[in-house]
Formats: structure tokens, sequence, C-alpha cells
């Protein structure tokens, strides 16, 4: 059976959500002793104990408010009376410590496992993100780097992957070229909107897009909802600094919205 340290390192090379939770302080009759740990994800207890019954039942539950965003805090220290708190018949006071890790982790989608998409996720694995790479061909899908942070999908109907993106999404296309690229920025632009969009092309592809979009019966300001050509205008056409350029405007474009999130007044 592995260690706690055992399995948190395997959960946190995955990329798991995940909160541990440790008893810290306890005070009269309780049921685990200090220095107790559980590991929480979205399915519940995957380690450990801080006791049973009630009391971890109430952790587990705070643990996973945390994990779906209900409570905006990484860490956070709760004291609880076992009998007034919790309903437990003994009379200690537990004081406990939760922990988030990989929560609220910056998403990156990639539709396209090209030279350029492999540069950029090569590049995008030393950051702290979770990166998602869709292709319909399998052996170039292969020919990405390996990485914990990497999650791959081969599927011939790309524009059906739409849907199934989180809100939070920074999503760039780089497929194959204009015609399985067109289908899936329609698909977006008809149906959801996330804190970034790129295509990867030229200022004639970009015009081109806005054509077809026109053509496809989008609103006017759709033509200017997405990036393209993208990245920043530095370096050459070398895949490396594409990639590079594109990581610039993808932290810049994240930083920006973070600014403005935590500059907003408050109501």
């Amino acid at each position: 059976m592995p260690t706690f340290f055992e399995a948190l390192s395997e959960l946190m090379a995955a990329g798991r959500p995940l909160v541990t939770v440790t008893v810290v302080d306890v005070t009269g009759s309780v049921p685990q002793d200090r220095g107790a740990k559980m590991i929480v994800t979205e399915k519940g207890l995957t380690f450990g104990t801080v006791g049973g019954g009630r009391v971890e039942t109430k952790a587990i539950a705070e643990a996973q408010q945390i994990l779906r965003g209900e409570i905006s805090e990484n860490t956070r220290f709760v004291q609880w009376n076992l009998n007034k708190d919790v309903g437990m018949t003994c009379g200690g006071i537990v004081k406990l410590y939760f922990e988030s890790q990989n929560v609220g982790r910056w998403r990156i989608v990639i539709f396209g496992a090209g030279h350029v998409a492999n540069a950029l996720i090569t590049l995008l694995s030393n950051f702290d993100c979770a990166i998602t790479c869709i292709d319909p061909r399998e052996e170039w899908l292969a020919k990405l780097p390996k990485s914990p942070k990497l999650t791959t999908i081969q599927t011939n109907d790309m524009p059906s992957m739409v849907k199934s993106l989180p809100d939070d999404a920074f999503v760039v296309l780089m497929s194959m070229g204009h015609t399985t690229d067109k289908p899936v920025l329609i698909e977006i632009l008809r149906t959801r909107k996330f804190p970034y969009l790129g295509v990867i092309g030229s200022e004639a592809k970009a015009n081109i897009l806005r054509r077809d979009l026109a053509d496809a019966g989008l609103p006017a300001e759709a033509q200017g909802a997405f990036h393209c050509p993208i990245g920043l205008t530095i370096g050459t056409n070398h895949p490396y600094e594409i990639a590079l350029s594109v990581i610039a405007q993808l932290i810049q474009t994240r930083d920006d919205r973070s600014r403005k999130a935590t500059s907003r007044p408050a109501d």
C-alpha cells in the first residue's frame, strides 16, 4: 500500500485536482490523532482518514466545495466542536487544515497535432497548465511529448468536441489546414465563448475565415472574436518561434483577465 506522500505525488503528477486534509490539533475525545491526513478528489475520499464517521463526511464535503470553486480559498483552517458542529456524541474539538492542489489550473485546448502544435505542447509542458490536444491522426498524436499534463483525444469529428470543452479553456486551432480549422471555428462561434480563441494562419487566411463566417450566417461581431494570425509579432516561422510567440500571447491574455478580475469594484 502506498504512503500518503506516494499517493499525493502520483495524483499531482497526473494533474488531478485534489484537496489534502490534515488534523493539526485536537482537544478532548476525538476519533483521530494530530497529523492524520487524507486526500479528497472530485470522486470523494481517495486516500487516508481524519477519523471516519460524521467528521470525515463533513470534511470530505468541505473539500469538495473547494474543488467545485464554491469556496475560493486555496487553503483553509476549520475548528469544529464535534458535538455542536458535527453532531457526534464525543465532546472533543478538532482543527483541520485544507489545502487544494491543481484547482483552477490554466487549461489550454489545441486542435491539431502537427509540427507547431508539437512545439507548442513541448514548451507548455513546462508551465503550470493542463493541455488537451485533439486530432484525427493517431500517428501524429503519438509523436507528441509525453507529459502528465497532456491529454490526447483522437477523433474524426473535431467540431463535436467543442460542446465538452471547459468554459475557461484557452483554445488554439492549428489543425491540418483551413478546411479542418473552419468547421471547428464556426461551431465555437455559434455555441461557445472562451477567454482566448486563436487560429493559426496569415492575414489572407483570416480574411477567408471572416467570409466563411459571414456565409455561415454568423453576426458581424464574430469576425473579430478570434485571433488570426496568432501570437505576438516576434520571431520567424520556425515552429518553436511560432510556439513561443503564441505562449506569450496566451500569457498576456491570461494576465489581462486576471488584472480585470482583481480590479473589478465590489458590488
